[in-house]
């Protein structure tokens, strides 16, 4: 069991929750992003820096995540390919993507950005908040229950 972090976008306060989850459990933890990153010392905790470029982060995690693991990603691409390699994939705002729900969040995405790619302003995700936080922490520790039986 592995936990591994689409890096690049991932909010601050998220990946403080990851590194003191991956000390307390103890659960290996694998931070990828095309710029370096700073990370607490632990043996539990490491980086990939990937080349810059679109997609690389995510291809990168989805050629390495492995049945069990978990990914958490805001992207729904990468979400859909974990989820397809018997991995988890969890939100940052605290949403698991799941066989059930994944082909209507990507039918959801594919059609936002058609609406961008015609000019026309969806606007963006709302600011991430202290609610979003406490229920990413409460998944992560859900899941690091269930995983760890």
């Amino acid at each position: 069991m592995q936990i591994w972090v689409d890096a690049d976008a991932c909010p601050g306060a998220i990946k403080e929750i990851l590194f003191r989850a991956a000390e307390r459990m103890p659960v290996p933890l694998t931070l990828v992003a095309n710029q370096p990153l700073r990370t607490p010392p632990s043996r539990y905790i490491k980086t990939i820096q990937v080349s810059g470029g679109f997609d690389v982060a995510d291809n990168e995690i989805a050629k390495r995540v492995q049945p069990g693991d978990l990914v958490v990603t805001a992207d729904i691409p990468l979400a859909a390919a974990v989820i397809e390699r018997g991995g988890h994939a969890l939100s940052p705002r605290g949403e698991f993507y799941t066989p059930d729900n994944i082909r209507e969040r990507l039918s959801l995405r594919n059609f936002m950005d058609e609406l961008r790619g015609s000019g026309v302003n969806t606007g963006g995700p709302a600011a991430f908040s202290q609610s979003d936080r406490q229920a990413f922490a409460n998944q992560l520790d859900r899941w690091l229950a269930r995983s760890s039986r």
